[in-house]
């Protein structure tokens, strides 16, 4: 595999030769597929590097925004499928969320406990500075108004697990940083839609209890069912056999609910009952499928660490089809959507840093809070997005915003790593 991967960082080198010389003398043909493979190749090669495989995410990121700009048509529909089917985007979406809560457990939330100052602090910096920041954006560079709104909708996210992995790096408050990540998500169904209706709701409809849902559907259900994977992993084999009861009846109440959602009685109920009908099902789903997982990882016991691996595919599938949905509009506003998303990200840690400093926190547990303002949730953002049936639109800041914060805090948390707390001045 190391040989493959030095191969491909020759390849990319030559065909990023290719691009640049084709570019020059106007041949289309060329340069289009020359470009995709020079993208590509790198993500690859990238892991041969060891100062730079930590970017290799990064680079399959940047690798699908570059095929999905040269290529869109390819990456909006298969035959007569529409690969941003509302339906295929929450499984997908679901399931990065599944796989970051596969990192998680019940003791995260222990935290709140033993660093209360720190937890509030982080909670209060992270859903006034990135919303207010981002709402500033949206009125100094004049954005459209539905791409503007996702420059918003961002910014009023829960945390990203990114956040903790940033923390480690950088030997901040883990503590500190798994535990407001933890609470920010549990938050987040009623501070988002607030936060999206004050900011946003004269750029595109916001509908609160709507949006509260679907941040249920989206990140709530999947890692509930994980921590109920993280609850079996602890348990004795009698309280274990209850589960797997729970597990049957809550599965036959999924299929009844599945079965009697387009029934004539329930068609006929309000609007807002309709609405808790369906999100029953989703909230019963997530112990079975938290059951069910675990039982899977008795035969696959690697099967957690190969968890985030599908949750970065799926980001991966979600960034290019919102890429190929927005295409004409990245053109229009793209560079400045990356400048803008510098300056979202920038502020974030600045503010999250020195506004905790000056609420009394010490160096380490700022530095943790920097990254919990500053790291936002891309995955959370592109399925409301996509619930909205504004992916080309609203999920445009997502898709920007997601590959930079993982760039800024990894060259950020190597820095700090370099220089510890006690040694500054």
């Amino acid at each position: 595999m190391f040989v493959f991967r030095k191969f491909c960082l020759g390849l990319a080198a030559v065909s990023l030769l290719a691009t640049f010389a084709s570019l020059a003398l106007g041949h289309a043909a060329v340069w289009s597929p020359a470009a995709v493979l020079a993208a590509v190749s790198l993500a690859i090669g990238l892991g041969a590097v060891p100062s730079l495989k930590g970017y290799q995410f990064t680079a399959w990121i940047v690798a699908a925004v570059v095929a999905a700009m040269i290529y869109p048509n390819a990456f909006l529909k298969v035959g007569d499928f529409d690969l941003r089917n509302k339906w295929l985007i929450l499984l997908v979406i679901q399931t990065v969320m599944f796989g970051m809560g596969t990192q998680m457990s019940l003791h995260d939330f222990s935290g709140v406990v033993k660093t209360p100052r720190g937890v509030l602090v982080g909670i209060i910096c992270h859903f006034s500075v990135m919303p207010l920041v981002g709402f500033g954006l949206t009125k100094l560079f004049a954005f459209p108004p539905e791409i503007a709104a996702g420059i918003i909708l961002i910014g009023s996210c829960s945390s990203g697990l990114a956040s903790n992995v940033m923390a480690y790096l950088a030997r901040s408050n883990l503590v500190l940083s798994v535990t407001v990540t933890a609470i920010t998500t549990l938050v987040a169904p009623f501070m988002t839609p607030l936060l999206m209706k004050l900011l946003a709701g004269t750029l595109v409809e916001v509908k609160f209890l709507n949006m509260m849902i679907e941040i249920i559907k989206i990140v709530i259900v999947p890692i509930a069912a994980a921590l109920i994977h993280d609850h079996l992993k602890h348990i004795a084999a009698s309280s274990y056999r209850k589960w797997v009861v729970a597990q049957l009846v809550a599965a036959a109440a999924v299929i009844g609910i599945f079965v009697a959602h387009d029934r004539p009685e329930v068609t006929a109920l309000p609007a807002n009952a309709q609405l808790a009908f369906e999100l029953a099902g989703f909230l019963l789903a997530s112990i079975p499928v938290g059951v069910a997982y675990h039982q899977l990882t008795r035969l696959l016991p690697k099967l957690d660490a190969w968890m985030p691996l599908f949750s970065m595919a799926g980001i991966v599938y979600f960034t290019t089809v919102t890429t190929a949905a927005g295409r004409d509009n990245l053109l229009k506003v793209g560079a400045l959507l990356f400048v803008a998303s510098v300056i979202h990200n920038a502020a974030g840690y600045f503010f999250g840093y020195w506004l905790s400093r000056a609420a009394g926190l010490d160096k380490s547990s700022a530095r943790s809070v920097a990254f919990e303002v500053g790291l936002q949730n891309g995955g959370m953002a592109s399925g409301l997005a996509g619930a909205m049936g504004k992916l080309g639109t609203v999920g445009l800041a997502p898709a920007i915003f997601s590959p930079w914060m993982n760039i800024s805090g990894s060259i950020l948390a190597n820095f700090w790593h370099k220089r510890p707390p006690d040694d500054l001045r």
